[in-house]
């Protein structure tokens, strides 16, 4: 871990400092996403819904599609229609309960997207080689709470809370 002294001023500097490289990583992701997305011939936000419904590991309902993109539930109707299209997700009943409709992915859409994803980020471990355990550990626990903070604000600017 970098260690720095000199006080306020010098922590002003870095937060600054992690401000300008914050925003040129965002930026530069929302630009990978979108190249990305347009590779596959989907908007960046199908693209981000593909991947956290593949993180929820197995069918969920449209409401559900709409609590984890912040969409309305017509607005995520269109979204799952729009991924149904390309062939990335299916509607299939709920075994349970038939009158439920669960949103599926695709596994072999979803093989083809992994292996697009492993010849562009291939090397995006190597980039942590010469990091310790606690270097890594204290980069998750970042981005953990990154994410927190980002959901936390995506909450209030839909609320009008700004």
């Amino acid at each position: 871990m970098v260690q720095v002294e000199g006080g306020a001023a010098a922590r002003e500097r870095l937060l600054e400092e992690l401000g300008t490289v914050s925003r040129r990583y965002m930026a530069s992701y929302a630009l990978f996403n979108q190249a990305f997305a347009d590779h596959l011939g989907l908007h960046p936000t199908d693209l981000q819904c593909l991947n956290l419904l593949a993180l929820e590991g197995g069918p969920v309902t449209t409401g559900r599609v709409a609590e984890l993109t912040g969409l309305t539930t017509g607005s995520a109707t269109r979204l799952v229609d729009r991924l149904e299209r390309a062939g990335y997700a299916v509607r299939e009943r709920d075994v349970a309960d038939r009158r439920r409709v669960l949103v599926a992915t695709v596994p072999e859409k979803l093989a083809e997207l992994t292996r697009v994803w492993d010849r562009l980020g291939g090397g995006y471990n190597a980039l942590f080689d010469d990091l310790g355990d606690g270097q890594l550990a204290l980069i998750i626990e970042h981005m953990r709470r990154t994410t927190r903070f980002s959901s936390e604000q995506v909450e209030r600017l839909r609320s009008g809370d700004v």
